[in-house]
């Protein structure tokens, strides 16, 4: 698979700051932004937190909800923008969920960053340093992620961990 130059693929663990961190590095681009989001909005504690993300963002920045197909919203950007995929973990648990094809659905996430004409930022959680699950959807939740994870890193020009808010540079360089 062809990899495209200016991936970036941002990990971190649940509220260490990475959606932050990926934020201002999007920023940092100096060109209109687009925020694909993926989380949908189940009951209020999760409308509160999209409504937080929201006004943490602040102005500039177009959005696309993209809770199950991402890839269209990657395929449909301009080369004279910049995207931030938020978050593949969210996305990842409602193609689970949704009992939909996995491998599938991941391939095509994968093409659509590796075509997409515009700089990219992905954000995802690291789920490999905890426990193992004790019931098989969450194992079986893990192992998605985990390769997923896996194959956007191996396509990447840079990754960055996050933790406690402090980027950590994994590969590459940032702009």
């Amino acid at each position: 698979m062809k990899k495209l130059h200016n991936l970036i693929f941002i990990l971190g663990g649940a509220a260490s700051g990475k959606s932050a961190f990926a934020e201002s590095v999007a920023i940092s681009f100096d060109r209109p932004r687009t925020y694909i989001a993926t989380a949908q909005p189940f009951d209020e504690e999760m409308r509160q937190k999209i409504a937080a993300h929201i006004a943490q963002r602040g102005d500039g920045w177009a959005t696309v909800e993209a809770p199950f197909d991402p890839a269209a919203a990657l395929r449909s950007q301009d080369s004279a923008h910049v995207a931030l995929l938020d978050c593949v973990t969210l996305w990842l648990t409602n193609v689970l969920l949704a009992d939909r094809d996995i491998e599938a659905a991941c391939d095509d996430l994968l093409v659509a960053l590796s075509t997409c004409p515009c700089p990219v930022l992905v954000v995802s959680n690291e789920v490999g340093q905890g426990i193992v699950p004790d019931n098989a959807l969450a194992r079986r939740f893990r192992a998605a992620q985990g390769l997923i994870n896996r194959r956007i890193a191996a396509q990447a020009d840079t990754v960055v961990a996050v933790m406690a808010g402090l980027p950590l540079l994994l590969k590459g360089r940032l702009p």
